[in-house]
């Protein structure tokens, strides 16, 4: 929040929500939400700065806020790699 944008390849994961909200936000992202296990649950494009609010589903455990676009071609069963 607050930020002006994300970076190339910067993305942001908070664990333990299924839920976000885009106030504060100025810019729009893609939420890519996923279960314990890293499999993707639910995928929101290009969510709206200050008006957009979004839900993982039934199992989800976290989502990875990404630049608008950069989650093109992810789907709702694919399953997510973190790496240290």
């Amino acid at each position: 929040m607050l930020r002006r944008c994300l970076d190339e390849g910067e993305g942001l994961d908070i664990r333990g929500d299924s839920s976000i909200h885009m106030m504060f936000m100025r810019f729009p992202i893609d939420a890519v939400f996923y279960a314990e296990d890293g499999r993707v649950t639910r995928v929101r494009h290009s969510l709206r700065p200050w008006i957009g609010i979004a839900f993982g589903g039934r199992g989800t455990k976290g989502v990875v806020e990404l630049p608008a676009g950069c989650a093109a071609g992810v789907e709702a069963g694919h399953e997510l790699e973190f790496v240290a």
